[in-house]
Order: structure tokens, then sequence, then C-alpha cells
């Protein structure tokens, strides 16, 4: 980030945050709460059992218009942009040209403009790199006078129903764009939790008050990073720079599933995005030599980020990427990447910790069941 330390940015629910009692600290460039009172297990399991607030608002928010904004769009992921159903959002991969990832992101077609949100520590080079290369003719604008928040967790629809009762008709990866409150929004109907819920963009100057108006719902606590990070690990989703970067392909990645049919080799839109050559050819040739996996441990111990991984025969095949205690699983989970040999579901493996070597079984991801909204 460009940001010094010390020059911190924050989002517009600073005071709020504050004022809840949130413990702030510096991540992506921005003040923010890692937790509050509550404590960061009894904030995940509350999420779990009922509705959480996040604030989001250090992601970045674009707006992307012109007749060629989807065609445009598509060169740079090697996803089905064109296609996008109005009113449908989609996970999408900034590629670079030797294959890896550059960031992942969020795209929504709106009918008349495409909407783009990307993740915080990569938003000033992932507009740069739309700005270089979407061409003449698709104008792109950077929507900094908003905030961003996710309400997840599986009383979340009721609680925002009672504001915005059009909610309940939405499910999974829905996107529209209504009135909360008087309040122009967008929502989304995804989160990062695995569990249903909403993405709402809101204008900076009604965040604020609309947040207040959310927090004065019974089933919604406030919850801070910390949570959120166990969270999306347990449901078995990517941290940008951890678990994914820009030396890991897609394919290492465990990522085949984002790159759309259309897309792929035999596709009708065949390539045509950055590292085209290394990821359709690690798709016809299965040649990649290590892949993401997941780690479900014994006892209590978490095994963090960073943590080398061995065999039983002591040789070192891998590395953790992210890891903690799971208070859902009950169990240390972890992601992390693997030499391919040693990628089957029920290998075990070895994770050194203070000397001593612990087993993990690689394990199906996500570790809990999803439950999000599909109708």
């Amino acid at each position: 980030m460009a940001e010094t330390q010390g020059a911190l940015k924050k989002t517009p629910l600073f005071d709020l945050h504050v004022e809840l009692g949130g413990k702030m600290v510096p991540f992506a460039g921005y003040e923010m709460p890692v937790q509050y009172p509550l404590g960061v297990k009894k904030e995940h399991v509350h999420t779990r059992d009922q509705a959480g607030l996040f604030d989001v608002s250090h992601m970045g928010q674009v707006k992307l218009t012109g007749a060629n904004a989807a065609a445009a769009l598509e060169k740079l992921v090697p996803v089905d942009i064109i296609d996008l159903p109005a009113g449908k959002q989609r996970y999408a991969l900034f590629t670079s040209e030797d294959g890896g990832i550059m960031d992942d992101l969020m795209v929504t077609n709106y009918g008349d403009w495409i909407y783009v949100v990307v993740n915080a520590a990569c938003k000033d080079q992932d507009i740069a790199h739309m700005q270089a290369n979407l061409g003449e003719g698709v104008e792109l604008e950077v929507l900094d006078d908003r905030a961003l928040v996710a309400v997840q967790g599986p009383t979340a629809a009721a609680a925002i129903a009672r504001l915005a009762p059009e909610v309940a008709d939405m499910v999974f990866m829905d996107s529209r764009q209504m009135k909360i409150d008087g309040v122009d929004c967008f929502v989304s109907r995804s989160g990062y939790t695995g569990e249903d819920g909403f993405e709402i963009s809101i204008p900076t100057a009604d965040a604020d008050r609309l947040c207040r108006l959310f927090l004065e719902q019974p089933e919604i606590e406030a919850i801070g990073l910390g949570a959120r990070d166990s969270l999306r690990l347990e449901s078995g989703l990517c941290l940008y720079g951890n678990d994914i970067d820009t030396t890991t392909t897609p394919l290492e990645g465990s990522l085949i599933w984002a790159i759309s049919k259309c897309r792929r080799a035999d596709g009708e839109r065949a390539g045509g995005f950055p590292g085209e050559e290394k990821i359709l050819g690690q798709i016809a040739n299965k040649d990649w030599t290590r892949k993401r996996v997941g780690l479900l441990g014994e006892g209590r111990a978490p095994v963090r980020e960073g943590t080398e991984l061995f065999d039983a025969d002591d040789n070192k095949i891998g590395v953790v990427t992210s890891g903690t205690f799971g208070p859902t699983v009950g169990k240390p989970v972890a992601m992390a990447y693997v030499e391919t040999a040693f990628s089957a579901l029920e290998t075990v493996v070895f994770a050194e910790v203070r000397g001593k070597k612990l087993p993990m079984t690689v394990s199906r991801m996500p570790f809990i069941e999803q439950r999000y909204y599909r109708g």
C-alpha cells in the first residue's frame, strides 16, 4: 500500500467502531476493527447462529460504463462476463501474463453498467490495471463516496427484510439496486462467511445511520476482522495474499471452477486473457506440481500461516498459508500448498509446530456446510 504507517485511512464507520468498543488495528492501509468486546470466538459463533455486521468499506468499488465494458473486462479475466445476466454477480480473477493471480474480485451486471469490487490491498493496482487495459469507450469511475458492509448469518435475511422486503426474493449471487430506509443501495445476496447474507453498498453520507439501523435489529451484532477470518477459513474461502497470489495459478489454487467453460480451450471464446497459455496448458496437461488443500488437525493447537509441512519420512512437502482453530468445526483448520502427490483426500501430513510434528489430514473444503440461499 502507498500509505505509510501513521497515515492510515478511516472508513466511514470508524466512529461507530470506536463507540462500539472495537479494537482498531492497521489492515490494508486502514484502521479496522479486529474485534469488539464480545471477543473473536463469540463473534464467530454469533454469526453462525444469528447474524453479524462486517465493515468492508476498505475494499475498492468501481463502476464501468460503455457499450464494450463487459467485453473489455472479459479480456482481463478467464471468466464469462459478456453473458453474465443482468442482476447477477460472478466471482472472477485478474490473471498475469505468466498465469499468476493478481487479485480475485466480484463482478455484477447492472444492465447498463458493471460493478466491480476488488480487494483492499490490491485496489490501487487493480484500478490502474483496468485503466491501462480496458481501452477506449469504457469509462471507469472509482466509487470512493460509498461504504460497503456485509450482513451475514442464518437470520440475516429476516433482519434485512424488515427494512427492505424485496431482499426476500433474492437468491445467492443475485444483485439489485434498491432503497433501504430511503437510501439508494446496491445489494447482493452473497458474502465471505459461507453463510446466507448480503453485501450492501451505501453512500458514505448515509452509512453510519443505516448501520445503526441494522444493529438495532435484535439478531445483528458488529463483527470484526478476527472472526471474519475464522469464518471464511472454515468455509474454504481464499484470502488474497495468503492463499492465492501472483506466484499461484488458478489450477494450483484449486480454482479451476472459476475458469468459465466458454473461456477454456474448447469454449466459444477460448483464451484471450492474460496468462492463457500457462493456464490452459495446465488444464490440458494436468502438470501443476502443487495444490491448495484443506487440512484438519487434532487437539486444539492452531497451525498458523507459514508452518512447514512434512511427509512421514521428514521430507518437506508444503507450507500452510492460513490456519486457525475452527470454533464451529471444533478442530484446527488450515489451508496449505502441498506437492500434488500429497494432495489426495485423507492423506496425512505433519505440521512442525514448536519443534513437534503434528498430524493433519487433507480434507474436503469447505470444512462446514455452506448455507447460501439458492431458493
